[in-house]
């Protein structure tokens, strides 16, 4: 650290290399913190987690219940023990609460006063925060698995949306009407991801085992289907069209800068896809265990080097290195199967709710204290994690 100080005073370094060393010393020591507690409102399990990315202090959970709970994460008390109240609830005597399980809730991209819900009751709310009514509901045929907007987008407002139809249904926020729709799934639509590079691409998941890129400008709408193969045909395949997994593909998520995509999938596999070209990089993360039926919620860490994905795995939550696909550890601390988490970039903590009705925070361990006797090069050589050795040094190796 002394020695990034150093060079960074100097003009030696950038000051975000000292910026990526710190995020990823702090992600690599996440660790379940006993000092700070979630009230537990819900009493069924969390299926949506959500933290609001204007200031990174209010959370929204959906659960199973149907209810919805929005938590104010900032530690007022002054004391290092304390809870996370929730702010106010959606709750069951609600009479705009949703009939069936919350399956994602997400807040606007811009600001805290309206954040969106969806449902196993065939709707999307658009809801106003203030007052906690439904500004809008959109009605579908079907049950409704996954919906997102757009955190870039500055030339439309569409949510994309998930359903038991293998048709992804766009509605647009400003006209409250579905505008259009993609065709090219075969069954139910398990997960959607629009891009936060490009505001017209969007990425689907599907029941049918095929990941789909589409630029919904087009009129033919799909850009490619992810292939495992890279174009090889594969000779095991009974259609003779090659999938983006040997089974449902229930997972997306794209890296923070726009240029990868993982998948996950009931084939126990996760896979990282160039979002440009749609080529499989081929990086093995072993197996990844993936019992959902429906979609589950992983999230990718902000601003390290390298960077982690953070996947449920049955109870626990598996982090793994992006392009090495090494796993680094689980996180352990929930009685029950893991549905969702949420990673705050600000502060680097995770958020995690399982069917076990709780939310768990994930906090960096602080720094050990250095004893006097210990010199700066033993030190780095005793607590340097081999993840990130090459974003590391002290003042004695760069002299």
């Amino acid at each position: 650290m002394l020695g990034f100080l150093a060079a960074r005073q100097a003009g030696l370094e950038e000051p975000a290399r000292l910026r990526r060393a710190e995020a990823t010393r702090r992600v690599l020591s996440l660790d379940l913190n006993k000092d700070r507690d979630v009230e537990r409102i819900h009493g069924c399990g969390i299926n949506s987690l959500d933290i609001e990315p204007v200031e990174g202090r209010y959370m929204l959970s959906g659960g199973s219940d149907g209810v919805i709970v929005l938590y104010d994460l900032a530690n007022f008390s002054r004391k290092p023990c304390y809870t996370c109240k929730a702010v106010c609830s959606v709750g069951r005597s609600h009479p705009n609460v949703h009939k069936y399980s919350v399956e994602t809730v997400q807040w606007y991209p811009h600001d805290t006063g309206m954040f969106t819900s969806s449902s196993f009751d065939k709707t999307l709310k658009i809801w106003d925060t203030n007052t906690l009514q439904p500004a809008d509901v959109f009605h579908f045929d079907g049950t409704v698995y996954s919906h997102h907007m757009s955190p870039v987008a500055t030339k439309h407002c569409l949510i994309a949306v998930g359903t038991k139809s293998p048709k992804v249904q766009l509605c647009d926020l400003k006209s409250g009407s579905c505008s259009h729709i993609l065709q090219g799934h075969r069954q139910e639509v398990l997960a959607v991801s629009w891009s936060p590079r490009h505001e017209y691409i969007l990425a689907t998941a599907s029941a049918d085992g095929r990941a789909k890129l589409w630029d919904v400008r087009r009129a033919s709408g799909c850009l490619t289907t992810l292939d495992q193969h890279n174009g090889e045909k594969c000779k095991t395949s009974s259609e003779g069209v090659n999938t983006t997994h040997n089974g449902r593909v229930n997972g997306l998520c794209y890296t923070h800068d726009g240029l990868h995509l993982l998948t996950v999938g009931t084939d126990d596999r996760m896979r990282l896809w160039n979002s440009s070209t749609g080529e499989n990089t081929l990086v093995n993360y072993g197996k990844v265990c993936n019992e959902s039926r429906k979609g589950l919620k992983f999230t990718i860490s902000w601003g390290c080097n390298p960077e982690f994905a953070f996947v449920p795995y049955k109870s626990t939550i598996a982090v793994y290195t992006i392009f090495s696909g090494e796993l680094i550890t689980r996180l352990r601390g929930h009685y029950s199967t893991v549905d969702c988490c949420v990673f705050q970039p600000h502060f680097q903590e995770l958020y995690s709710g399982s069917r076990d009705c709780n939310i768990l925070a994930w906090i960096p361990a602080l720094r050990e204290p250095i004893p006097d006797d210990t010199s700066e090069k033993s030190l780095s050589q005793q607590h340097l994690n081999p993840a990130y050795e090459d974003a590391w040094s002290s003042s004695e190796d760069e002299g």
